[in-house]
């Protein structure tokens, strides 16, 4: 499947074990949150403290009620949490946005918000309980990847690593 063009069989992904990389909306520094993800249906992340710098919040929002979380990477809840989101929050929203698009991240969260409009003033959630553990984990796991020595084999645990479609 090396040269075939995929576009042509749109299930020829489901084939393979690579998947295509969606290029960011715009280019982001990855600084203030280094990790972002629109998974288990929240738009969850990791987002530096600005003032320690051994401490990261885990924050989230999930999609539908728009309940959201921020902890410490000790598992302590984020002191600038008080019945509204935190600046965490809104850091992890802004970099979401730079990173899939004003219109994509608010499909995900089913919230409708006006071009250039302010996605976290659109949301009409509460705080809630959620596992700050699995992203996490997602975060330090993706961390160890960049530490993986460059080679031209195969490396078995990476099998599954986004192509950016170079035959090989």
């Amino acid at each position: 499947m090396g040269g075939e063009d995929l576009d042509a069989d749109e299930a020829g992904w489901e084939r393979l074990s690579t998947v295509r990389v969606v290029p960011p909306a715009r280019a982001r520094k990855l600084a203030k949150v280094p990790f972002v993800e629109l998974a288990d249906g929240r738009l969850q992340g990791v987002v530096s403290s600005g003032s320690d710098i051994g401490r990261v919040y885990v924050s989230s929002i999930s999609a539908g009620d728009h309940g959201y979380n921020c902890r410490t990477n000790n598992n302590r809840p984020c002191g600038g949490l008080r019945g509204a989101p935190c600046k965490h929050l809104r850091s992890l929203a802004d970099e979401a946005v730079l990173q899939y698009g004003l219109e994509r991240v608010a499909r995900y969260l089913r919230v409708e918000v006006a071009e250039g409009g302010d996605l976290v003033g659109a949301l009409d959630g509460s705080p809630e309980s959620a596992d700050a553990a699995v992203v996490f984990s997602r975060f330090l796991r993706h961390l160890a990847y960049l530490e993986v020595p460059g080679t031209t084999v195969p490396v078995p645990e990476l099998h599954w690593f986004p192509s950016t479609g170079v035959a090989r």
